[in-house]
């Protein structure tokens, strides 16, 4: 495998941010855009927009970049929390390896919304699991039918990396979902729906109700600002 591309790449990304932290100056004007521009994402994640509630309670969210495609597929119990530091990285380890600058769009998906069009079974099986187990069986449906790279491998002590075998995980989200097919597929189906969403004109956000769609990649500064 030929690596010098890479690495002449990696280069200058060190080289980059050589320049944009040369002095204390620049270290601090570093600090506030990433900051200003996370913010704004996670502004954009989390709180109402487009006519829609602010996003808050269970969810399904996955991340996007224009090259790699979906990158990463999450859930949570607390969207109002957890969106909004996805981009900014202090608890969630996405954004360390994956900077939101180049992130192409964020799916988000309000998975309890889809219950009242589920099996009366599946929403009984649901409810005895909690939203809590809920979330990781849908999350584990997500992840195998669509192999995000950041959730297909884990990190070893050893400091290289070890293939995640999803498709036979006995995770209790892996196995709780084989009783709700019927809600699984309504899940995927509404993801599908979001991540084919465009960017509107004159705004970074896609919000239907059942699910909202964030573009970072629309929010960039012009050079100099």
């Amino acid at each position: 495998m030929n690596n010098q591309p890479h690495d002449e790449a990696y280069r200058r990304w060190r080289a980059s941010l050589a320049t944009l932290l040369a002095d204390a100056s620049s270290l601090a004007q570093w600090q506030e855009r990433r900051y200003r521009f996370a913010h704004r994402v996670g502004a954009l994640l989390t709180e109402a927009q487009g006519g829609g509630p602010a996003m808050a309670g269970p969810v399904l969210y996955g991340v996007f970049t224009s090259g790699a495609g979906l990158c990463y597929v999450g859930q949570t119990q607390e969207a109002e929390r957890r969106l909004r530091d996805l981009p900014v990285g202090e608890s969630h380890h996405l954004a360390n390896t994956v900077p939101p600058e180049l992130w192409e769009r964020v799916v988000v998906l309000r998975w309890p919304l889809l219950l009242p069009a589920a099996p009366e079974g599946e929403r009984t099986v649901a409810a005895g699991a909690g939203p809590g187990v809920c979330g990781l069986a849908l999350e584990h449906v997500l992840q195998v039918q669509t192999a995000p790279p950041l959730n297909s491998r884990r990190r070893r002590t050893t400091g290289d990396w070890q293939p995640r075998n999803l498709a036979h995980s006995r995770s209790r989200g892996a196995v709780h979902s084989r009783s709700m097919p019927e809600l699984s597929q309504l899940a995927l189906t509404a993801w599908a729906d979001l991540s084919g969403r465009e960017a509107p004109e004159d705004s970074a956000v896609v919000d239907t109700g059942t699910g909202r769609v964030v573009f970072p990649s629309a929010l960039h500064e012009p050079p100099g600002t």
